[in-house]
């Protein structure tokens, strides 16, 4: 795997991670009911289940993909098309209202490997993170080497900065709900959408290494 390859799925990764979702959303929440301890925990949980969805798109898809080219190239354009959509949705989708979202929190302290269950649970129900895994983590994998250690230098980069953003929001969240104002939420949701749409025209021409 070339460094220009793990560079742009740095991007890929960064961009999806910083689009508010549900596990996100989550990490802000435990940090303002339980703080960074509770949220640690829900972090750890929504770690696990990317990585369970990495794993089985590793094991089901790698090997489908190294023998079928028109397979990648269905899962390419979908890929740029699925990115395409997110950015439209974002852009036309009104801010999330985060002080009525985080009035849901239950009212006593929940216990470090609940919340640990709550965030796994949300990560393996998020169908973006399922599109997003299934269409675009073999498109970086070099047929011509090994797959396995490819797909776990992928899926521990994107851990890695997925984890670094809910860090992110969960230590907003212990600071003061304050900062993520609508107006806010708004400009962060249509510069995810710029990104997604700069991600489409790129993937729109890029070849698979090896190819």
């Amino acid at each position: 795997m070339s460094l220009d390859t793990l560079l742009l799925y740095a991007l890929a990764s960064t961009a999806l991670a910083l689009t508010p979702g549900p596990t996100m959303l989550l990490a802000l929440s435990n940090g303002i009911a339980g703080g960074m301890r509770r949220a640690a925990w829900g972090i750890a949980g929504a770690s696990l289940g990317s990585s369970v969805l990495i794993a089985v798109v590793a094991l089901g898809l790698g090997s489908l993909l190294a023998a079928s080219e028109w397979l990648f190239q269905a899962l390419r354009i979908g890929g740029v098309l699925y990115l395409v959509w997110l950015g439209l949705k974002l852009w036309r989708a009104a801010p999330p209202d985060v002080r009525a979202a985080l009035q849901d929190a239950p009212a006593q302290a929940t216990q470090g490997r609940i919340a640990l269950l709550r965030s796994l649970g949300v990560a393996l129900s998020n169908p973006k993170a399922v599109l997003f895994f299934a269409a675009f983590l073999p498109q970086f994998i070099d047929t011509r080497q090994a797959q396995g250690p490819q797909y776990l230098v992928l899926g521990a980069v994107f851990v890695a900065i997925d984890t670094c953003v809910m860090l992110a929001y969960a230590g907003a969240g212990t600071q003061a709900v304050r900062w993520l104002s609508r107006r806010s939420l708004q400009a962060m949701n249509r510069g995810c959408a710029v990104g997604m749409w700069a991600l489409a025209a790129t993937l729109a021409f890029w070849r698979r290494p090896g190819g």
